[in-house]
């Protein structure tokens, strides 16, 4: 299944370390067939600390994104990135295309003393998703 390497970097320093970078990057990405999505372009912050930037690399696969983020290639200029683009990065599976919201339920445990509510009903499955005396959700 598709998987995406999203950054999520504040106070971006574009200067000689990060132009080297963007000129290493693509080279690095080829031999695990990714490909930029979201890269520079129109972004809003809408909520949230402004002066921040967003950078979506989609893969064939979550273990493509893996071998890309561990690669020495990449490991190589990561430091050109990390040391003037502070923030998060991190590596997602996409969803099923029929996903809802509630799916994510039969995963989740509820915080002790946490009222979950009764049930919850999944369109994927039409079972219901109750919280057990353990506070883990599990479906029915």
């Amino acid at each position: 299944m598709t998987a995406y390497a999203i950054a999520h970097m504040h106070d971006v320093n574009v200067g000689a370390d990060i132009v080297e970078y963007l000129r290493r990057i693509d080279a690095a990405l080829a031999p695990f067939g990714g490909k930029f999505i979201v890269h520079g372009g129109r972004q809003v912050t809408v909520e949230g600390p402004a002066n921040s930037n967003i950078v979506v690399i989609e893969f064939p696969d979550f273990e493509a994104a893996e071998n890309w983020y561990n690669s020495p290639a990449y490991r190589e200029i990561l430091p050109l990135r990390t040391e003037n683009a502070p923030g998060a990065t991190l590596l997602a599976e996409r969803c099923d295309d029929d996903h809802l919201a509630t799916d994510v339920l039969g995963d989740l445990t509820v915080p002790e003393g946490v009222t979950a509510p009764v049930a919850w009903i999944t369109r994927a499955t039409g079972a219901a998703s109750s919280a057990g005396p353990d506070g883990r959700i599990s479906r029915c």
